[in-house]
């Protein structure tokens, strides 16, 4: 199968924007973390889980904008709640009814959560945990896995520019699956621990993913309990397609506060923070607001995403298509004599070439895979959708068959 896609209208385009927006696109979708001049920079329309980039080349795309597409994009009934409300209003002087409504169903979702509250990114609701922590427990201390991204705030950027060391000063840092590293912390400062904030599974950029060790959840979960510490799930990337209750209900623990981003509205902007009734009050007592945060839109388009999800059992759906895309590449990596493994669960999978860690061999195959149809990332782990079909796998292995060839001829096995 022949390259014949180009990206010249996104490199100049691309161009145009470094004259007027600092590093042309900043954050997540920064070009630098793919490979320059192989992938598409920017999107001129979206359907299903296919998108044509601003060049006309269309692409299954397993990026699914970062996580929000879980059920395709412009889900003719999401769309359809979505517009039926904005009819109505979106942002208004007092919160819509819709509100109450969505808080309602993540209780009823969510077996941890007795009570929700609202914001529009995944940093705002993480942030606002830790000090619905620190105000129950009146404790300073936050532990944390190394390499974890819960944010873009000060205290849990990945970047370095315009930080101070106060912003940092009360996070300690642990290893995942590594209990003595995390038991080291909690007596170094024991009686100063607000909170332990953690990921359901380990899922950092430029490295495999790492499932729990039998009987980690279990002790992370335990040690928490005994010593008054606050558990905080930072479920923003993985929410619902683990679980439809939750990514700890597929793991089996109870965690004190959820996170929830990106699949809960299907691309609208929408975060929410889930807690138990033991931590209302304090809930109560930390301020948290946003202009745009009561939106009415973005609910009611949760409201649908989230029916959908739970009648369509959309989970299992993402796990089964994961896992013919995952198989399939092993296959095939296997057939040209390649050492290409899986990681992660299947429906957030991160493929990569085990005998590498520069990823060279990563960087060419899935350059090659997205100039022939099939937007693969690199450095960042995958995401499947309720909209990918057996046909659209059958498609992009193709594509991958073609690229595991050239990485071959130039790599060797």
């Amino acid at each position: 199968m022949e390259n014949t896609y180009n990206f010249r209208k996104s490199t100049d385009t691309f161009l145009r924007a470094t004259k007027v927006i600092p590093t042309g696109i900043y954050g997540h979708q920064t070009p630098a973390l793919l490979v320059p001049g192989s992938f598409p920079y920017y999107t001129a329309k979206a359907s299903g889980c296919r998108y044509q980039d601003i060049d006309g080349n269309e692409l299954i795309d397993y990026i699914c904008s970062y996580g929000p597409m879980v059920l395709g994009y412009n889900n003719p009934e999401v769309e359809a709640a979505a517009q039926a409300q904005r009819e109505l209003f979106d942002c208004a002087s007092h919160p819509g009814e819709v509100m109450v409504r969505l808080a309602e169903r993540l209780v009823e979702l969510i077996p941890a959560a007795d009570w929700a509250a609202f914001a529009k990114n995944g940093s705002d609701v993480t942030s606002w945990a830790l000090q619905v922590a620190r105000e129950h427990t009146k404790r300073r201390k936050v532990l944390m896995v190394q390499d974890t991204y819960h944010g873009a705030h000060p205290w849990s950027t990945p970047g370095h520019g315009g930080l101070i060391h106060e912003d940092r000063a009360h996070l300690h840092y642990f290893t995942w699956n590594d209990t003595d590293s995390f038991f080291k912390l909690i007596e170094k400062y024991k009686g100063d621990i607000a909170a332990v904030i953690m990921t359901p599974f380990h899922h950092p950029t430029y490295y495999a993913s790492q499932m729990p060790a039998p009987g980690w959840w279990a002790t992370i979960e335990k040690t928490c309990r005994e010593q008054g510490i606050i558990l905080v799930l930072d479920d923003v990337r993985a929410s619902f397609r683990l679980h439809i209750g939750g990514s700890n209900e597929y793991f089996g623990f109870k965690p004190d506060l959820i996170c929830f981003c990106k699949a809960l509205a299907n691309g609208h902007p929408l975060s929410a923070c889930c807690g138990t009734n033991e931590l209302k009050l304090a809930a109560a007592r930390v301020y948290f607001s946003g202009t745009y945060w009561y939106s009415a839109v973005p609910m009611a388009a949760s409201l649908a995403t989230l029916d959908i999800l739970e009648r369509t059992d959309a989970v299992a759906h993402m796990f089964k298509i994961g896992g013919m895309l995952m198989d399939g590449l092993e296959d095939l990596a296997e057939s040209h004599g390649l050492q290409f493994k899986r990681s992660g669960p299947p429906s957030m999978p991160f493929p990569h070439f085990t005998n590498e860690d520069n990823f060279m061999r990563q960087q060419v195959f899935c350059s090659e895979v997205t100039k022939r149809g099939s937007l693969f990332h690199p450095h960042h782990n995958w995401f499947m959708s309720a909209a990918h079909s057996e046909k659209d796998i059958e498609e992009t292995l193709k594509h991958a068959d073609a690229a595991f060839k050239i990485v071959k001829n130039e790599f060797g096995s």
